[in-house]
């Protein structure tokens, strides 16, 4: 019969055994932050600050993909594009509302006005990140009508 502090010691162990294999696992953690703060931290910078290319050094990747076909592929088109749109409209104004993130990409839900009285556009802003950096972006933009068939804004 083995000795009882050895019995004890194996029961304790047994347990252990059990119990590691009953909890849950928890992936660990990437390095770095998370592709949903890199978007909105960018978004913030570029649309509501008005810093596009402070905003495209810090959180764009070298290679970026341009989906909307009103603005020419690239980061440095892109920069150019926004950068010519809040020169010429200082009053815009960009409101996130929602943010949705799977995985490696990130929705924003966004109100866009060109300045006071502008009922504006509702706009979703995909976003792809890849190694910390966006890499992709599509949008689909909406007025915001005067009336609607329902009760319920667009917001």
């Amino acid at each position: 019969m083995p000795h009882p502090s050895t019995r004890r010691f194996v029961l304790a162990m047994m347990g252990l055994a059990v119990a590691a294999a009953a909890a849950p696992v928890i992936p660990a953690q990437a390095e770095g932050p998370d592709p949903k703060s890199i978007v909105v931290a960018f978004y913030r910078m570029a649309f509501e600050q008005h810093r596009v290319k402070e905003a495209f050094d810090r959180h764009v990747g070298p290679h970026y993909i341009q989906h909307n076909p009103m603005v020419p592929d690239g980061a440095e088109a892109t920069i150019g594009f926004l950068s010519e749109r809040f020169r010429k409209n200082p009053q815009a104004t960009n409101a996130i509302k929602r943010v949705i993130a799977d995985g490696d990409l990130v929705a924003l839900h966004v109100l866009s006005t060109s300045g006071p009285g502008d009922r504006g556009r509702a706009i979703v802003d995909i976003f792809r990140v890849a190694d910390g950096k966006i890499v992709e972006h599509w949008d689909v933009i909406q007025t915001v009508p005067e009336t609607a068939a329902n009760p319920n804004t667009m917001f």
